[in-house]
C-alpha cells in the first residue's frame, strides 16, 4: 500500500509539475517600488496574471537602467513568454530589448515611449497630450485667478524619457501666453528626495516664483514638500501628475490646483492582458491608450478611496 500510495503521489506532483509548467510566465521590469503609481501598476498586473492563470515575476530596478538590463537577460536565460518594460533608459534598453525578441520573447512597453523597436505594442496614456491638457488648464487658471501672468518653474526627471514628454507637450501649451514665464527647470531624477531639494532650490533662487509644474508622482509629492517647508502654501499654485494622499490633502487645502491622473492599476491590466492575447497567438494594437483625468477640487472626491 505504501509503494502504491507513493507512486499515485509521485503521479499527482508529476501531473501538477506538468500543469504548472503550462502556465506562461510573464515577467514586469520595473522601474522602483517608491511610487505609489508603479506599486498600483504591479497591483494591477497581478489581479490580471492571477484571473488568466498566468506566473506574473517582477523585477524592481530601484531606478538602476542597467539593473534593467540584466533582469531582460536572466528573463531571456530563463525563458519566460512575456516582457513588460516599465523603462528607464529608454534608448539603453533597447538592444536587451531586441535580444528579448530575437529569442522569441514578446515585449510589451508600458508608460515609458521606446523607440521603434521589436516591441508588440506601447501601452500608457498620450503624455505630450497630456502634458499640454494641463498647460491648457494651467493657462484657464493663469487668466481667471493670477490676473493673466505667471511665473513658474518646473520640477522635472530629466533621466526619463517620459517626464520629458510631459514637460515639452506642458512648456509647448504655455507658450501661447506670453505673460506667463518659466523661470527655472530642475531635475528630481524621480526621486522624491531630490526632488525635495530641487524645488526648494528653485523657490529660493526665484522668490517671486507663483507656480509649480511637476511631471511625475516624486517631483510633485517633493514640489508639495517644498512649498510647506518654505511657508508659500498661500502664494504657489502646484499643478503635476500622479495623485497619493498627500496630493489629495494638498488640493484640499488649497495649493495644488489641478493633476493629471492616470491609471496605472489599468495600464498593469492591459498589459498582462495583452501579453496572453499573444501568447496565445493573437495579435494587439500597437498603441493601446490608457485614458487620464484632470483632478481638481471639484472632482477629488472621485479619487479619495484610492488612497485611503
Amino acid at each position: 500500500m505504501r509503494t502504491i500510495f507513493t507512486l499515485a503521489m509521485a503521479g499527482i506532483l508529476t501531473t501538477f509539475g506538468a500543469l504548472k509548467a503550462q502556465e506562461p510566465t510573464i515577467a514586469l521590469v520595473q522601474i522602483n517600488q517608491q511610487a505609489l503609481f508603479f506599486n498600483q501598476m504591479n497591483e494591477g498586473a497581478t489581479a490580471a496574471a492571477e484571473k488568466a492563470g498566468a506566473n506574473l515575476v517582477i523585477f524592481n530596478a530601484n531606478n538602476d537602467p542597467a539593473a534593467q538590463n540584466n533582469a531582460i537577460e536572466t528573463y531571456i536565460a530563463e525563458g519566460v513568454s512575456a516582457i513588460i518594460v516599465v523603462a528607464i533608459d529608454v534608448n539603453g534598453v533597447m538592444p536587451a530589448v531586441q535580444q528579448a525578441a530575437d529569442a522569441g520573447i514578446h515585449i510589451l512597453a508600458v508608460d515609458a515611449i521606446l523607440p521603434e523597436g521589436p516591441q508588440k505594442t506601447q501601452i500608457g496614456v498620450d503624455n505630450g497630450g497630456a502634458g499640454g491638457d494641463i498647460g491648457a488648464h494651467f493657462l484657464g487658471y493663469v487668466d481667471d485667478a493670477m490676473g493673466g501672468s505667471a511665473k513658474i518653474g518646473i520640477v522635472g526627471a530629466l533621466n526619463s524619457f517620459i517626464q520629458n514628454v510631459r514637460q515639452e507637450g506642458f512648456e509647448t501649451a504655455i507658450a501661447e501666453n506670453g505673460n506667463v514665464e518659466v523661470v527655472g527647470v530642475v531635475d528630481g531624477r524621480n526621486i522624491q528626495d531630490n526632488a525635495l531639494a530641487a524645488a526648494e532650490n528653485l523657490m529660493t533662487g526665484n522668490p517671486d516664483m507663483n507656480a509649480i509644474y511637476a511631471t511625475g508622482e516624486p517631483a510633485l509629492v517633493g514640489a508639495i514638500a517644498a512649498v510647506e517647508a518654505q511657508g508659500a502654501t498661500d502664494r504657489v499654485k502646484v499643478f503635476g501628475w500622479d495623485l497619493t494622499a498627500q496630493v489629495i490633502k494638498a488640493i484640499d487645502d488649497g495649493y495644488v490646483e489641478a493633476v493629471v491622473q492616470q491609471d496605472p492599476y489599468g495600464m498593469g491590466a492591459a498589459a498582462v492582458d495583452a501579453s496572453m492575447t499573444l501568447i496565445g497567438g493573437g495579435e494587439v494594437e500597437p498603441v493601446i491608450d490608457v485614458p487620464i483625468t484632470i483632478v481638481t477640487k471639484d472632482n477629488v472626491d472621485d479619487f479619495r478611496s484610492i488612497f485611503e
